[in-house]
């Protein structure tokens, strides 16, 4: 049987004692009922992964004693996508979740010409991505940004710096599919995915002056949340 995991937000490796925060401390104590001696996994988000034993079950300051630590590296190949904001939050929050559980490296939500902007609560989104990386037991968390508008995008040098970069769009244009051009030996890869209207033809013409490949991921048009999905499963 596998062991409970949780979130540790920093960690310093020489640690061999660690208090947890109040609310990872309360659903170990409160809510699934842990003992002191009983074991538990931590992850950092950042590759750490530590097996640790309880030696205080304080509902708001449990403290674990690290027995064992290992290290995951991350996937050779980077993956990024830059998603439209959706007018329905929940359903961008669904796209974290998955994104997440599949495992994509960095998200980018977008504020395109189209995009309804609700309010974006960063604390709440990175939230999601967290309990999904616990759900799905990895140790490695997405690296989610603040929206950025779609102009700004292109001038940022890490964005230059991509190896293949792609924009999925349904304007009646020359199109590839997305799977057929992949390159999985490259070093790191983006994809951009629209509102819901999809970019504007300004913005079509923009990202391919910046060297973007337009690109289709099938024969429906999908929900914008969709698309990330689909993006996400077909590069990782």
């Amino acid at each position: 049987m596998s062991l409970s995991y949780f979130y540790i937000q920093q960690y310093d490796l020489s640690q061999k004692e660690v208090e947890l925060d109040e609310d990872t401390s309360y659903h170990i104590v409160q809510v699934l009922r842990m003992k002191t001696g009983e074991r538990l996994q931590l992850t950092d988000g950042k590759g750490n992964l530590l097996t640790a034993v309880i030696l205080d079950c304080h509902k708001k300051h449990c403290a674990v004693q690290v027995i064992e630590t290992s290290y995951q590296p991350p996937a050779p190949r980077k993956i990024s996508i830059a998603i439209s904001l959706i007018k329905n939050s929940s359903r961008f929050e669904w796209f974290l979740e998955k994104a997440t559980e599949i495992g994509i490296n960095e998200i980018i939500p977008l504020l395109c010409e189209r995009t309804v902007r609700e309010k974006f609560r960063i604390d709440r989104m990175k939230g999601i991505c967290i309990s999904a990386m616990l759900q799905s037991q990895q140790t490695l968390l997405p690296v989610l940004h603040e929206p950025v508008a779609y102009d700004l995008l292109f001038r940022q040098e890490e964005i230059a710096g991509i190896a293949q970069k792609f924009i999925a769009h349904c304007a009646d244009h020359e199109k590839h599919r997305l799977n057929e051009l992949l390159d999985r030996s490259l070093r790191s890869q983006i994809i951009l995915i629209g509102p819901e209207g999809d970019f504007s033809e300004r913005e079509i013409s923009m990202g391919s002056q910046f060297n973007f490949i337009p690109v289709s991921l099938g024969d429906t048009r999908l929900r914008t949340e969709t698309a990330g999905v689909v993006a996400a499963a077909l590069m990782r």
